[in-house]
This record gives C-alpha cells, sequence and structure tokens, in this order.
C-alpha cells in the first residue's frame, strides 16, 4: 500500500494507537537484546527506515516484516493470539464440517450489505 492510501488515510485512531504500542514493544524487545535499528534490518534484509517505521507503528509497513521481526525476537507465538478463533471457525479451521441452515452465508462473510458503509 502506498503512502497515500485512502485505507490508511482513513485508518481510526484506535487502531493506530494499537499499532503504535506494537512498535514500541518491538523496540523494547530489540533494545533489552542488545541490538541495533540497524543490524535488526540487516537481518530482517529491509532497510534501516524500514524497520524504523515498523518501531513507529507506521501502518504502512509489510506484515511480512512485522513476522519475521517477531519471529527474530523470540515473539512469533503472539502474532497466534491476534485474532483468535471462536469455537465456530476453530472447526472450520481443523477441516472439520460446519452446519448451517441453506441458504445462510458461511460464519464471518461479510455480506454486501455490510460492505456498504
Amino acid at each position: 500500500m502506498s503512502r497515500d492510501s485512502p485505507a490508511l488515510a482513513g485508518a481510526p485512531a484506535e487502531s493506530l494507537a494499537a499499532l503504535s504500542g506494537l512498535g514500541q514493544r518491538l523496540r523494547a524487545h530489540r533494545v533489552q537484546r542488545g541490538q541495533t535499528v540497524q543490524e535488526m534490518a540487516q537481518r530482517l534484509l529491509c532497510s534501516p527506515a524500514t524497520y524504523r517505521a515498523l518501531e513507529s507503528g507506521k501502518p504502512g509497513t509489510s506484515l511480512g516484516i512485522l513476522a519475521h521481526a517477531l519471529w527474530l525476537l523470540g515473539q512469533l507465538e503472539s502474532l497466534a493470539q491476534v485474532a483468535p478463533l471462536d469455537t465456530g471457525f476453530a472447526a472450520a479451521a481443523a477441516g472439520k464440517r460446519v452446519r448451517r441452515k441453506a441458504g445462510q452465508p458461511a460464519a464471518g462473510t461479510i455480506t454486501e450489505r455490510e460492505r456498504d458503509f
């Protein structure tokens, strides 16, 4: 996504604050390990500016770089807690069939009515 993306420009303050907090936690883990921004960027195969953007909570930073950074810092398991599935979704994710009434969309499906805001 580009810096001028309407999706990023319209991000709610709460989501931007959450990203900022995540960046602060990443920075704390990096500092605790005694690593510099340049060392982390080199290990992530990205530029120092990109890594700084991640630590700053910039919403346009790659999710892949975030996952890689969490792995390098030994925090990858925390990514599984980002959007935990409820029981119905967990059963579907495990490959089990979930019954629903005919004509009903799958649980979690966004309808056209919900897209129009």
